[in-house]
């Protein structure tokens, strides 16, 4: 699954893409978040050079939407670096089984 695809998803699947204003994530780095409890955020955060082995999957606890991308979060919950189709089938997996 290549980069762009990943983004038009995120996009459709309602993610905002948030500022990257803080030193937690990589300058240049995209990220795209989504609450998906209080407070609690599913990101994905896509590297500049947009390589598959640049992305990262959270999801974690922010005092606020508008921290994310300045502040590093208060606790990750759950981290998956995306580096084939095999480990985005994973994460499907793994929110479908939280969700129940």
């Amino acid at each position: 699954m290549d980069c762009q695809k990943i983004i038009r998803t995120l996009k459709h699947k309602d993610f905002i893409k948030v500022a990257n204003d803080g030193k937690w994530f990589e300058n240049g780095a995209a990220i795209y978040a989504k609450e998906i409890k209080e407070n609690i955020f599913l990101l994905f955060i896509i590297l500049k050079d947009i390589d598959i082995d640049n992305i990262q999957a959270l999801i974690a606890h922010f005092d606020c939407f508008n921290s994310i991308g300045s502040k590093k979060p208060e606790q990750i919950m759950f981290h998956l670096s995306i580096k084939d189709k095999d480990d985005l089938h994973y994460f499907e997996q793994y929110l479908k089984a939280s969700a129940n």
